[in-house]
C-alpha cells in the first residue's frame, strides 16, 4: 500500500519531463501509474472479501512512536479504486483537455500529488498520517481549483475552499486528539472496537462536534455548501476529479469511518440526518436554477454528498447498503458528466445550456457516453443508477420514526436529479442548433471521451449484472462501515413494491420538471431561493474576509507605528498584564526565607548596575546614555564570572563590545537629544519599567521557592558526548540537541544582515505610508523633534497652516529659506 502511495507521488514529480518529452502522450504515460495501482488494489479485492482487512506498517518516527501505518479493508478499498480508477481516465482526459496549455507539467505535478494524498488519506490507518495527507488533499485542491492564477475568479474560488477545508482540517485535528485521549491509540484499526468507550466518555459531544466540522466542510454540508459550486473556476479535469469522486467525498469517508466509534447514538443520527437530508433537499433544487453545465453538476453533487450524510446517520443495514451503493453510482455518472460538459466546452466554446443544442451530430460518441452517465444519474432503468436511487428508497422505508421524512425529501431531491441529468446529458444533442457557436463544433479526441464512454458503459453494464459488485465489492465495503458482515444483494427488479412506486412518482416529478425548467427559470420564487440559499452564503463568506482584512489594517496602523520606543513600551504592558495577571492568582508563589550569604563585591556590581541604569536615564548625551548601559552589561558579565558561568561572561563580553563599537558608529550620525519628553510620558515610562522590573524580581525569587528540576540537566550532561560526541554540554545544546533552532537563528540574522547591506547600498529610501515618517535623501534636511524622532522639515508649520486655513506647505518642501537654514543647522 505504501508502495502504490508512493508511486503516485513519484509520477508527479517526473511529470514535468515526461511532458517535456513526449507532450503528445504524457497523458497515457503517466496514467500508467494510476492504472498500475488500480490493477493492485483489484488483486487485493479477494482477500479483503473473503479473509478480512490488511494492516501495513512502517518505521517512521519511532521515537515518537508514529508508523505510517496503512489499513485495507472494504471501505477503504472502494474509494481506493475510485481514487485511482477514476483517476487514470482524468489523466488521460487531461492530456486532450489542456494539451495546448503552456502549464500541462504543472498540472499533472498538482493533480498527481492531490491523487497520492487522497490515496493516502483513504488507506491511513494512524490518525496523525491521516491529518497529514488530509491536509495534503486542502492544499493541493487550492493549487488545482486556482490554476488559471491570473483569473480573479479562480483565485477567489481557491481562497474560499482553502479557507473552508482547512479550517475544518484544525477542528478534526482537535477532535482526533480528543479521540486519542479516549482510546489511547492513533491507530483506527483499534478505535474500531471501542465505540462504546468514546460514547460513554464525557469528550464524546466534543469529539463529535469537532470531527464533523471536519466532515461537513471537506464535503460541502450546510452551512458550508457555498465553497464547492465556486470551485468550478478550475479546469474541467480538476471537477471531474476532485468534485465526483475524490477530495468532496473524503468527509464522506471520515463519517463512515468513524460510524462504528461515534455512531449509533441520537446526537449522531439527529445531526447527521438533519444536515444531510436539508442539503441534500436545498441544493438539488438550488441545481435547477443554473444554466452553467458545470455548475448544474456542483449542486448535484453537494445534493449527493447530502444524500450520503442522511443514510449514514440513519446507520441502519439498508441505510449503509445504500450509502455504498449510491457511493459507486455517483462516482460512475457524475465522473463521465463533468467530462461531457468539459467536451462540449472545449468543441464548442460554451456550457450554457441557453446556448447549446443540435449537437448530436458533430459529437455522437461524446453523446452516447454522456446520455448514459446522464441516465443513470436520473436513475432510469436498466441503468446502475436506478438500483442505487431504489435501495435508496428501501432504507427510507426502513428508517424507522424517520420514514416519512426521509422518503419525502428524497422523492423531492431524486425528482430535481431527474430534471438536472436530462438537462446536462441530453438537452445539448437535441433540437436544432440555437446560434453561431465561438468554435466550430466537432467531436473530442479519444483521450477526451475515452472516460465518459467507459464510465456511462460501466452505469449501464453494472445494471444489468450488479452482481459483479454487490457481494464482493460493496458488501465488504459495508461491513468495513458496520464491522459485521451483512448479506447485500442488488437486483434490477425486486418485484411491485413501495420503492418502485415511489420511482414512478420521481419519474413522473422529474420529467414534468425537465419540461418546466425554462418557465421555473423565470419564476420569481426560484430566483429568491436561490439569492437566499445559493448566493448569500458565498457573498457572507467574502464580506467576512473583507471585514477581517479590514480588521487587521486597523491594527496595523493602531499598533505597527514605526515607532521602535512605542513597541518597547506595548511589549512591556503586555508583559505585566499576562504575566502579572498570573503572578496574582498563583497561590504557591512565595519568596525564599533565606538568601544565602552576600559577599560585598556582589552588592558593589549590584549597584553599580543600579546606577548605570539610573546614569543612562538621566543623560542628556547619547554617548553618555551609551557608555552608561555597558557599564551595567559589563558588570552583569562579571557577575556571571563571580558565579561559575565563563562561557556565558565570556558571550556576554562579547555581546557588549560588539555593541557599544555598533552604536558608537550609528551615533556620529545623530544629532544630541534636545531637551527631554513631557513629564507625562516620563512618568508613564518610569510606571511601566518599575512594573516590569517588579514582575521580573518577583518571578525571579519565585523560582527560587521551588525545588530545582536537574532532569534535563542530566540529561544533557549523560547524553552530549555518547550521544552528540561532544564534551562541551553547551556547545552541543546550540549544535545538536538544539540544531534546528540554532539554524533558524543563523538564517534569521542572515537575511537581517542582507537586509540591512540592501539598504545600506540603496541611494533612495521612501517609506511614508508604512513608516508614518519621511526619510529623505542627504539632500534632503531633516530635523529632530523633542522626542527624540526624525520628521521632515516643514511639516509642524505645514500642519500648522492646516490648522489656520488648510494652506499648508507641501511636505517635501521647507516653508522658507529661513526655516530651511534652520533645518540645516539642526541636522548638522
Amino acid at each position: 500500500m505504501l508502495l502504490a502511495v508512493l508511486s503516485v507521488f513519484a509520477a508527479a514529480a517526473v511529470a514535468p519531463l515526461v511532458v517535456r518529452l513526449s507532450r503528445k502522450a504524457a497523458g497515457w504515460i503517466l496514467a500508467t501509474v494510476p492504472l498500475g495501482a488500480f490493477v493492485y488494489f483489484i488483486r487485493q479485492a479477494g482477500h479483503v472479501t473473503h479473509d478480512g482487512a490488511l494492516r501495513e506498517s512502517t518505521a517512521w518516527f519511532p521515537a515518537y512512536d508514529l508508523p505510517l501505518s496503512f489499513y485495507l479493508d472494504g471501505l477503504s478499498l472502494l474509494f481506493a479504486l475510485l481514487v485511482t480508477g477514476i483517476g487514470t481516465l482524468i489523466v488521460v482526459y487531461a492530456g486532450g483537455y489542456l494539451k495546448h496549455s503552456d502549464e500541462l507539467g504543472r498540472f499533472y505535478v498538482q493533480l498527481l500529488s492531490f491523487m497520492g494524498a487522497m490515496l493516502g488519506l483513504v488507506l491511513a490507518d494512524n490518525a496523525i498520517v491521516f491529518f497529514i495527507f488530509f491536509e495534503l488533499t486542502s492544499l493541493t485542491s487550492y493549487l488545482l481549483i486556482g490554476f488559471y492564477h491570473n483569473e480573479e475568479d479562480s483565485r477567489q474560488a481557491a481562497r474560499k475552499a482553502l479557507v473552508v477545508t482547512g479550517a475544518g482540517g484544525l477542528a478534526l485535528m482537535a477532535g482526533l486528539i480528543l479521540l486519542y485521549q479516549v482510546t489511547g491509540t492513533w491507530e483506527f484499526s483499534e478505535m474500531l472496537a471501542m465505540g462504546d468507550t468514546v460514547v460513554q466518555s464525557p469528550l464524546y459531544v466534543g469529539i463529535f462536534i469537532l470531527v464533523c466540522a471536519g466532515a461537513f466542510t471537506k464535503s460541502a454540508q450546510f452551512p458550508f455548501h457555498f465553497w464547492l459550486p465556486a470551485a468550478m473556476a478550475g479546469p474541467t479535469p480538476v471537477s471531474a476529479y476532485l468534485h465526483s469522486a475524490t477530495m468532496v467525498k473524503a468527509g464522506v469517508f471520515i463519517l463512515a469511518r468513524m460510524h462504528p466509534v461515534l455512531g449509533g447514538t441520537e446526537l449522531w443520527t439527529t445531526t447527521l440526518v438533519a444536515f444531510g437530508g436539508f442539503t441534500m433537499l436545498m441544493t438539488a433544487w438550488l441545481a435547477l436554477r443554473y444554466t452553467d453545465l458545470k455548475q448544474i453538476l456542483a449542486y448535484t453533487t453537494t445534493m449527493v454528498l447530502g444524500l450520503l450524510t442522511m443514510l449514514l446517520g440513519v446507520g441502519t443495514e439498508e441505510a449503509i447498503a445504500a450509502m455504498v451503493t449510491f457511493t459507486l453510482v455517483h462516482a460512475l455518472y457524475k465522473g463521465a458528466l463533468f467530462m461531457l460538459a468539459g467536451n462540449i466546452d472545449h468543441e464548442t466554446g460554451t456550457r450554457d445550456l441557453k446556448e447549446l443544442g443540435g449537437l448530436r451530430s458533430a459529437m455522437p460518441i461524446t453523446m452516447a457516453g454522456g446520455l448514459a452517465a446522464a441516465l443513470s444519474m436520473s436513475g432510469i432503468p436498466p441503468f446502475f443508477g436506478f438500483i442505487g436511487k431504489e435501495i435508496t428508497y428501501e432504507a427510507a422505508l426502513h428508517a424507522g420514526g424517520w420514514s416519512s421524512l426521509i422518503l419525502g425529501a428524497s422523492v423531492l431531491a431524486n425528482a430535481a436529479l431527474v430534471a438536472s441529468g436530462l438537462l446536462v446529458g441530453l438537452k445539448p444533442f437535441i433540437g436544432e442548433i440555437k446560434g453561431a457557436f465561438t468554435r466550430e463544433p466537432h467531436e473530442a479526441p479519444l483521450s477526451m471521451y475515452l472516460g465518459p464512454c467507459v464510465l456511462g458503459g460501466l452505469g449501464l453494464a453494472l445494471g444489468l449484472y450488479p452482481a459483479f459488485v454487490d457481494h464482493s465489492l460493496l458488501q465488504s465495503a459495508q461491513a468495513g462501515i458496520l464491522q459485521q458482515p451483512h448479506e447485500l444483494h442488488l437486483a434490477l427488479w425486486h418485484g411491485v413494491n413501495p420503492a418502485l412506486i415511489a420511482s414512478l412518482i420521481t419519474f413522473a416529478l422529474g420529467f414534468a420538471i425537465y419540461y418546466g425548467w425554462e418557465r421555473l427559470q423565470e419564476s420569481t420564487v426560484m430566483g429568491g431561493f436561490g439569492r437566499a440559499l445559493g448566493d448569500a452564503p458565498g457573498d457572507g463568506f467574502e464580506r467576512i474576509l473583507y471585514q477581517l482584512g479590514r480588521s487587521s489594517h486597523w491594527i496595523t496602523r493602531a499598533f505597527q507605528t514605526g515607532q521602535f520606543r512605542r513597541y518597547l513600551l506595548l511589549i512591556f504592558t503586555g508583559t505585566i498584564i499576562m504575566v502579572g495577571g498570573a503572578l496574582l492568582f498563583e497561590a504557591n508563589l512565595s519568596w525564599p526565607s533565606e538568601l544565602g550569604e552576600v559577599r560585598y563585591y556582589e552588592v558593589a556590581l549590584a549597584g553599580l548596575i543600579v546606577l548605570s541604569a539610573l546614569a543612562a536615564v538621566r543623560a542628556n548625551d547619547r554617548f553618555v546614555a551609551i557608555l552608561a548601559l555597558s557599564i551595567g552589561g559589563y558588570s552583569v558579565a562579571l557577575l556571571y564570572l563571580l558565579f561559575g558561568a565563563p562561557d556565558l561572561a565570556m558571550t556576554q563580553f562579547s555581546v557588549e563590545t560588539l555593541t557599544l563599537i555598533l552604536l558608537v558608529i550609528v551615533l556620529i550620525h545623530l544629532p544630541n537629544i534636545d531637551g527631554y519628553e513631557p513629564l507625562t510620558s516620563r512618568i508613564r515610562d518610569a510606571v511601566v519599567a518599575i512594573g516590569v522590573g517588579a514582575i521580573v524580581t518577583t518571578v525571579a525569587f519565585g523560582a527560587l521557592s521551588f525545588p530545582l528540576d536537574r532532569s534535563v540537566s542530566e540529561f544533557m550532561m549523560q547524553n552530549s558526548y555518547t550521544e552528540a560526541q561532544g564534551s562541551n554540554i553547551v556547545n552541543v545544546i546550540l549544535v545538536d540537541f538544539r540544531g534546528l533552532d540554532t539554524m533558524g537563528e543563523i538564517i534569521v540574522l542572515t537575511m537581517a544582515a542582507l537586509g540591512v547591506f540592501v539598504l545600506m547600498r540603496m541611494r533612495r529610501i521612501r517609506l511614508p505610508e508604512i513608516l508614518g515618517t519621511r526619510l529623505h535623501s542627504d539632500d534632503e534636511p531633516i530635523r529632530v523633534d523633542g522626542d527624540g524622532e526624525t520628521v521632515a522639515a516643514g511639516a509642524e508649520t505645514g500642519g500648522a497652516a492646516d490648522q489656520n486655513g488648510g494652506a499648508g506647505v507641501h511636505p517635501d518642501e521647507p516653508a522658507s529659506a529661513e526655516e530651511a537654514a534652520s533645518d540645516d543647522r539642526s541636522s548638522s
